[in-house]
């Protein structure tokens, strides 16, 4: 039973939307965009949460999952390195997790939700820049990244439909038109 007394018939009998100290924790199975699938489907395996990862493994795993066809999954790599790096690079990590989570809703059909995030994650990435001085932080190519970012923004506004996030994954390091 919900909160609200509704019933789940796909829920497993024993499965718990709450951690022990009562955080809010989906047990719902996910697909490789992020979506939430029945809880009896086989789903695409989860990033694990709080991860201290070093900036490059970072990257390289960010980009895998980008490569993938899983921007979701990348958006979670990226919020680990917000939230556990150091205090001067929060606000790059979060503007790489905004561009990864507006290409999720890009390919999810959330259009203009997916075209706005993918234009503040620009934002973010080179406000860190202009304030920092750092170009190139840890390799990745900011100005190529912003740039394949807004020039995806507007193609799905123009376009009218969902993109394929694995064909449009940027490069993080590197030449950021996608693939």
């Amino acid at each position: 039973m919900g909160s609200t007394g509704e019933t789940y018939p796909d829920r497993p009998g024993d499965a718990r939307d709450r951690d022990s100290e009562g955080r809010a924790r989906n047990a719902r199975p996910r697909d490789g965009l992020g979506r939430p699938l029945p809880y009896d489907a086989d789903g695409v395996p989860r990033q694990p949460e709080g991860v201290v990862r070093t900036p490059e493994e970072t990257v390289a795993q960010a980009q895998r999952l980008l490569d993938e066809g899983k921007p979701f999954h990348a958006h979670e790599v990226f919020e680990d390195a917000w939230k556990s790096g150091p205090d001067q690079e929060r606000e790059l990590w979060r503007g790489l997790a905004q561009l990864a989570v507006g290409l999720t809703h890009a390919a999810r059909g959330n259009l203009a939700g997916g075209a706005r995030l993918l234009r503040r994650g620009a934002g973010a990435a080179e406000a860190w820049v202009s304030g920092t001085g750092q170009a190139l932080p840890h390799g990745i190519d900011i100005a190529g990244v912003c740039a394949w970012a807004r020039e995806l923004a507007g193609e799905v506004e123009r376009g009218g439909r969902p993109v394929d996030a694995q064909a449009r994954a940027p490069r993080l390091r590197g030449p950021a038109t996608g693939h």
